[in-house]
C-alpha cells in the first residue's frame, strides 16, 4: 500500500511538471515563426552588435528572469572606450533629438556577444543629417567596471536640466542610478545610487520627476533559483513600485513578468508590459502617485519595452515572437523580432500594426523601438541596432 501510494504521488507530481513545462513553453511562444516585414531606408547603427569580421567569444551565461544635490561642483571625468558593446536594451529620445542607448546587458539567463565588456550609456543626435553613436563620459567615482545597465528613462526638470536615470545590475544585483548630463561636455555627472527592499529585481523605470520615478521588478525574488521556480511556477508576483525621497511603494501588482514601462503623453496613464503574459496594461495615475487598472490588451507576442510616438502619442513595442529561441540561444537559428506600433490604446478597439519583422537575419531579439521625427531606432538585447528613415 505505501509503495502504492508513492507511486502515486510520483506520478502527480511528474504531470505537475509536465504541465507547468508545457505552460512555460506557451508563455514563451516557443513553436511560433515570424513572417518579415522589411522598412526601406535603414542601417545597422556604427558600434552596437556583435563583430562579423572575427571570432567572437561567447557566454553562456544565465537575466529571466531624492532630492539631488544641484550645488555647483567641478568634476573630472572617466571613460572606458567600448569600441564595440552588443546589444542596446532600452533607448530614450529627449525632445531636441538626442537619443541615449543602455547598452552591454548581461544576467542570468541572457546570452552575450560582449561578456567581458562593460556597459555604458551612447547618445546621437538624430538632427544631424548622418548621426553616430558616441559614448558618454561618466563622471570618475563611478564604478564603470560593474556597469551593466538596463532600462533607462530621462526628465527635464523646470530649470531644463536633464536626468539620466538607469537601471544598473553591477554584479547582478540591483540599483537605479541618477546621473545628470552635460551636453556640453557629451559626459553624465553621476547624482545617486539608489537600493531599496522593494527593488528587488528590477527591469525597466519610468522618470516622473528629478528623483521620482516607477520601476517594474520582473520577479518577486533577487534570488536566481527562486526567479526561476517564480517563473516556472507562473506565480504572477511581479510588480510595480512608485520610488520617491519621501515615500516607497507597490502601487500595482499580479504581473506574471513586468517588464517595459513608460507613461501617456498628458502623464495621466501609465503604461506597463508583462512579458510572459503577452499584455499591455493601462494604469490611471492618481495624485498620490498610485495606480489603478483600467484595461488589458493582449497581443500575440512576448513585449518588452515600451516606447511613446511624441508625435501621435502612439506606443511603440519592442517585441521577441519567440523567447525560447530567446533564452536558448543557437546561432543557426537565432531568435526574431518584430516592433509593433499600437494606436488609440484607451480606445475600444486599438489598432495593433507590424512595422519591421525579421527572422534574425538582421535583427536578433529586439528590446525596443523609439521614433522621432520619421526617424525610428530599433535596439536589441545583444544584438546590433538599426537606424530607418520612415
Amino acid at each position: 500500500m505505501g509503495r502504492l501510494l508513492a507511486v502515486g504521488l510520483l506520478g502527480i507530481a511528474l504531470a505537475l511538471l509536465g504541465e507547468r513545462l508545457l505552460a512555460l513553453r506557451n508563455r514563451l511562444k516557443a513553436s511560433r515563426e515570424v513572417e518579415s516585414v522589411d522598412l526601406p531606408n535603414c542601417h545597422l547603427i556604427k558600434g552596437i552588435g556583435k563583430k562579423t569580421d572575427e571570432a567572437t567569444q561567447l557566454s553562456s551565461t544565465y537575466c529571466f528572469f531624492l532630492g539631488p544635490s544641484l550645488e555647483f561642483r567641478i568634476a573630472t571625468f572617466q571613460q572606458e572606450r567600448i569600441e564595440r558593446t552588443a546589444g542596446a536594451d532600452d533607448i530614450d529620445i529627449l525632445p531636441n533629438g538626442l537619443a541615449f542607448f543602455s547598452v552591454g546587458l548581461k544576467c542570468p539567463g541572457l546570452h552575450s556577444f560582449s561578456p567581458d565588456k562593460p556597459g555604458g550609456i551612447l547618445m546621437m543626435d538624430l538632427k544631424k543629417e548622418n548621426p553616430r553613436a558616441l559614448e558618454l563620459r561618466i563622471s570618475r567615482g563611478f564604478n564603470l567596471a560593474s556597469f551593466n545597465p538596463h532600462g533607462i528613462s530621462t526628465f527635464i526638470d523646470s530649470d531644463d536640466t536633464v536626468y539620466l536615470f538607469v537601471v544598473n545590475h553591477p554584479e547582478f544585483k540591483n540599483t537605479v542610478e541618477i546621473f545628470k548630463f552635460e551636453e556640453e561636455e557629451n559626459s553624465l555627472l553621476h547624482l545617486k545610487t539608489i537600493k531599496h527592499e522593494l527593488l528587488p529585481s528590477v527591469n525597466d523605470i519610468i522618470a516622473v520627476g528629478p528623483a521620482h520615478f516607477y520601476a517594474t521588478n520582473d520577479h518577486y525574488f533577487s534570488d536566481p533559483f527562486l526567479k526561476y521556480l517564480e517563473t516556472y511556477l507562473n506565480l504572477h508576483w511581479a510588480n510595480v513600485v512608485y520610488y520617491s525621497p519621501d515615500e516607497v511603494k507597490v502601487v500595482a501588482e499580479g504581473f506574471d513578468a513586468a517588464n517595459g514601462i513608460n507613461i501617456s503623453p498628458d502623464k495621466k496613464y501609465i503604461y506597463v508590459a508583462d512579458i510572459l503574459a503577452h499584455e499591455i496594461h493601462v494604469l490611471e495615475k492618481h495624485p498620490n502617485m498610485n495606480l489603478t487598472q483600467l484595461k488589458v490588451l493582449k497581443l500575440d507576442t512576448l513585449v518588452d519595452n515600451l516606447s511613446i510616438d511624441p508625435s501621435s502619442g502612439d506606443i511603440l513595442v519592442g517585441c521577441h515572437p519567440n523567447g525560447q529561441k530567446l533564452f536558448i540561444y543557437d546561432p543557426n537559428n537565432p531568435p526574431s523580432s518584430e516592433v509593433l506600433r499600437i494606436q488609440n490604446i484607451l480606445s475600444e478597439k486599438p489598432t495593433v500594426t507590424t512595422v519591421y519583422a525579421n527572422n534574425g537575419s538582421v535583427l536578433q531579439g529586439s528590446s525596443v523601438a523609439s521614433v522621432y521625427d520619421r526617424k525610428l531606432l530599433i535596439g536589441t538585447l545583444y544584438h546590433r541596432a538599426l537606424y530607418c528613415e520612415l
